[in-house]
């Protein structure tokens, strides 16, 4: 267990140069668990090992799954799903709700005896989501108390295929999707899901690029995905480079934008349009943002971004592009803070089930900083146009929110610490060098 450490970001300099960003965390804990599905060798280049993706490793392991981790690239040898091997203790997910909900996902499939459990953070998310589908498909699981994680899967005969289902996500969720998609693998029929709006769409891209007929569309004001399971189950190997981290550019896009004189390059960004939402609401506040599009190395479209400090006016988000930009909502309430006028986040209730209440956390650490920023159930408001005071603030367990209140130190009044940062390994471990790669002041020390 990494120490306590406290991160110290100073203003003063503008940010200057190139940065390659690491493996997309979505795409990378997908890649290794949908690889293990496959019978044969995958290769994924371009893997970005983190806590998270650390976590499902581990659990492929667990498994039974042999794999291969040469630097950034990720090799996985498996028989397929038939292959795998009941584990023999809990799997521990960390605090990744996505790990618990796609291993739920493809455990389902294989009808192997299991339990799913993760840090108290984990404990706390809702499960619900995915129980109910997964009981109304014939899955034999159960939450430990209420409907919580541990998830408690039971044998399931290989002989017994699980039942298609027609489901009506009642919120947008590439996390439940995606776990019903692979629990319908095994189904004996296609299964079709429905969503109130589009999120995002790893999932579907992957598994047809592992040959698995996916169909996904609006139809009649509803997202619908459709999927035909193989008959039988085999899955061609994964061989893919991944893109780089749009979550993890988020955070150096805002860093440039707000920090006079800077300007900074960004190369090979993932930019799935289910995924760059915040690149809409940041051009509407006036970004400079020029971005090269870059042929695709595997199933996602990316491109180089070049980002300028640039003078920015309010915005609000609310409707689709919610589901679009949820992970990039600390980055963005950073550009608010520091843009003209009061900005206005509605519909985005999800923010409140994350690894933090992402919605609480965050006012009450902008509020410490003489930032004016209130809550509502289902969203939040920010003031700009006046320059943060320094200070220090509290991570929350929450890696988005440490890197975000960061960020605040490049442009504010005074140096902003963070307690407790180490949280940042769990998906951006190479964020504090960046940062100071692009001239930043930026130091880190123990916790007293």
């Amino acid at each position: 267990m990494p120490l306590p450490q406290r991160l110290t970001i100073s203003p003063g300099h503008p940010l200057r140069g190139s940065y390659t960003l690491p493996g997309d965390k979505s795409l990378s804990h997908r890649a290794a668990l949908f690889a293990a599905l496959a019978q044969g060798e995958s290769r994924i280049e371009h893997f970005l090992t983190a806590g998270v993706t650390r976590a499902m490793l581990e659990a492929l392991t667990a498994l039974g799954v042999p794999w291969d981790l040469q630097g950034e690239v990720l090799a996985v040898h498996s028989g397929g799903l038939s292959a795998w091997q009941a584990p023999k203790q809990p799997l521990d997910c960390g605090n990744s709700a996505t790990s618990l909900r796609l291993l739920a996902g493809a455990l389902a499939a294989s009808g192997l005896p299991a339990v799913l459990d993760g840090t108290p953070g984990l404990r706390r998310r809702p499960m619900e989501r995915i129980l109910q589908p997964l009981q109304q498909m014939g899955v034999p699981i159960q939450a430990a108390a209420g409907s919580n994680a541990p998830l408690i899967l039971q044998p399931r005969s290989p002989n017994q295929p699980l039942l298609p289902i027609q489901y009506h996500l009642p919120v947008a969720s590439a996390q439940v999707k995606s776990c019903l998609l692979l629990a319908g693998l095994a189904a004996r029929r296609p299964s079709t899901l429905l969503e109130p709006g589009l999120s995002r769409d790893h999932t579907e891209r992957m598994l047809h690029a592992m040959g698995v007929h996916v169909e996904s569309g609006f139809e009649h004001g509803k997202y619908i995905t459709h999927i035909i399971p193989p008959s039988p189950l085999c899955l061609r190997p994964l061989n893919i480079a991944l893109p780089g981290d749009f979550s993890a550019a988020a955070f150096l896009i805002i860093a440039a934008l707000i920090t006079p004189g800077s300007e900074v390059q960004l190369c090979n960004v993932g930019l799935n349009p289910t995924r760059t939402g915040l690149l809409e609401a940041l051009q509407r506040m006036g970004a400079k943002i020029k971005i090269t599009p870059q042929p695709d190395q595997g199933t996602e479209p990316m491109g180089d971004l070049s980002v300028r400090y640039s003078r920015l006016k309010s915005t609000d988000i609310s409707g689709e592009q919610v589901v679009r930009m949820i992970d990039e909502f600390p980055a963005f309430a950073i550009a608010a803070l520091f843009a003209e006028g009061e900005s206005v986040i509605s519909q985005a209730e999800e923010l409140r089930y994350k690894e933090s209440d992402r919605i609480g956390a965050l006012v009450c650490e902008l509020n410490k900083l003489g930032i004016q920023a209130s809550e509502n159930p289902a969203g939040f408001n920010i003031l700009g146009g006046r320059l943060p005071e320094g200070g220090e603030v509290d991570a929350h367990g929450d890696h988005r929110l440490a890197m975000a209140l960061a960020l605040i130190g490049l442009a504010g009044q005074g140096p902003v610490t963070i307690r407790d940062a180490q949280i940042i390994a769990e998906s951006f471990p190479e964020f504090p060098n960046v940062l100071r790669s692009l001239d930043a002041e930026v130091s880190q020390e123990p916790e007293p």
